[in-house]
Parts: structure tokens; C-alpha cells; sequence
């Protein structure tokens, strides 16, 4: 199994395999051809409400963390989850966020969890 995180607006590498966009709005400025996104997944991305939470600095990430992992637990974002992961078992797949710091972002926790 193999997961990566890179931004989105990085070149494509052969070594991507199926690249899934992670984030909820799509990335400004990128085209679809561009991008050569294999699969968006909305309802797995973190709330509009978490997202505008940990945005606005109001808590840490770890506390982001945890608040993510307690919406990957409803059924459509805990289905999507699975199919991710049903991916991840047939070869590569690349998480891919506009975030500046993809080491703090949601892509992490979908990393951990994916490879647990």
C-alpha cells in the first residue's frame, strides 16, 4: 500500500497513481485538465464548519484532528473512507490538497488512517 500527500497544483508523476482531491472547494486558479484529478470525494473532505474553525486559529491540530476523525465516523464519509482505502490495496494513490502546509492539513489524518 502506498498514500502520499502532495498539493494539488504540483505537477502530475507517473509514480501518483489514482489521485484523489481531498479538499472540499476546488483548488483556485487550476484547471480540471490540469490538475488530471482521478476521483473528488466531497463528503470525505472535514466541514465547512471545521474547516472555517481551524482557519480562523481558534484551536490546535491535534483538536482539529480529533474533530475530524468524530465526521469521518458519519456513513457517506465513513463509505468513502473505505473505498479510498480499496484503492490504496489495488496500488498508489496520491491525496491531494491546495493547503501551504499539507503536514497540517486533513490529507495527514486521511494518511494515518488509511494506513492503520
Amino acid at each position: 500500500m502506498s498514500v502520499r500527500v502532495r498539493r494539488v497544483y504540483d505537477p502530475p508523476e507517473p509514480e501518483d497513481g489514482v489521485r484523489v482531491l481531498v479538499d472540499r472547494l476546488w483548488p483556485r486558479g487550476l484547471s480540471k485538465d490540469a490538475a488530471r484529478v482521478d476521483e473528488w470525494p466531497k463528503a470525505l473532505t472535514p466541514s465547512t464548519e471545521l474547516r472555517r474553525w481551524y482557519h480562523a486559529g481558534e484551536g490546535s491540530y491535534e483538536e482539529f484532528a480529533e474533530r475530524y476523525e468524530a465526521e469521518l465516523s458519519d456513513p457517506g464519509a465513513a463509505e468513502l473512507l473505505a473505498h479510498v482505502r480499496e484503492l490504496t490495496a489495488k496500488g498508489s494513490v496520491t491525496l491531494l490538497t491546495a493547503s501551504k502546509t499539507p503536514e497540517q492539513s486533513h490529507a495527514t489524518v486521511l494518511v494515518r488512517l488509511l494506513e492503520s
